[in-house]
């Protein structure tokens, strides 16, 4: 599956990419975020979370060093398909 994007246009690879994962809250959501994290790029990752105002939603921004659009569009695809997940910025 491919998201058509214009990654590779616009951004000079290797490069450090910070993805935010809006979910609804779940005490696993940052550990299932590494290790999907850790499945297409491995390396030590040190996220940052923060609940919504309600304490409806947690946000969890992560920083993964990315290779090629091919290896963003699957990390967008693979964020998405955790259970909870809402968006992926």
């Amino acid at each position: 599956m491919s998201l058509n994007t214009k990654f590779d246009e616009l951004l000079d690879f290797p490069c450090l990419l910070n993805f935010k994962v809006i979910g609804n809250t779940d005490p696993k959501l940052e550990d299932n975020i590494v290790a999907v994290a850790q499945k297409h790029v491995p390396g030590n990752y040190a996220p940052s979370s923060r609940k919504s105002s309600k304490g409806t939603y947690n946000s969890v921004s992560i920083k993964i060093k990315v290779q090629d659009k091919d290896q963003i569009e699957g990390l967008y695809i693979a964020f998405g398909a955790i259970p909870g997940v809402v968006h992926v910025l």
